[in-house]
């Protein structure tokens, strides 16, 4: 869709285009909607990153807790949104080893147990070993150390894929 159509998109259709943006969470595209007009994609994604920003820490929590587990078992079963599959794709996490799945497999665990809620690394600018590592690191965080560094990484997610879907 052209920014220029969003801008003359009706809240349902806008949603629709931009829903997916953010993992399981059209509720962020709602929210930009009343922000229209916008001159730019960098605009449309500053109103998005405002209306999480502007969300109760419980929704913050909810749009964390809707991304997949890295290479974990939803995406061995397909069951990933298509830009979560893409994204994995794109770092290899389709084409992990056996040791490297059950090494996912046991950061996403210990993650989870620590944080409660998945390990979240914007993979485009990553490579399988590099988030290994980032996985290692960021678990000596605290709990609101995480959950910043996970929405700060939701928002680079985000850009990318509103990037994807709209140019200037």
């Amino acid at each position: 869709m052209k920014l220029a159509a969003l801008n003359e998109a009706s809240r349902e259709e806008f949603v629709a285009a931009l829903g997916p943006v953010f993992e399981h969470s059209p509720w962020i595209a709602g929210e930009a909607w009343a922000a229209r007009p916008f001159t730019s994609v960098e605009e449309v994604f500053e109103a998005m990153t405002a209306a999480i920003a502007a969300a109760e820490d419980d929704m913050k929590l909810a749009l964390i807790r809707a991304h997949p587990d890295l290479a974990g078992k939803a995406a061995r079963a397909g069951a990933l949104t298509e830009h979560s599959t893409r994204e994995q794709q794109g770092v290899g996490l389709d084409r992990l080893s056996d040791e490297e799945f059950e090494r996912f497999h046991r950061l996403n665990a210990a993650y989870r147990e620590r944080f409660g809620f998945p390990f979240i690394v914007a993979v485009r600018l990553h490579t399988k070993d590099s988030i290994l590592d980032a996985f290692e690191q960021r678990l000596a965080n605290d709990a609101p150390a995480e959950m910043e560094e996970a929405l700060r990484n939701i928002g680079l997610i985000g850009r990318f894929r509103l990037l994807d879907l709209l140019r200037d």
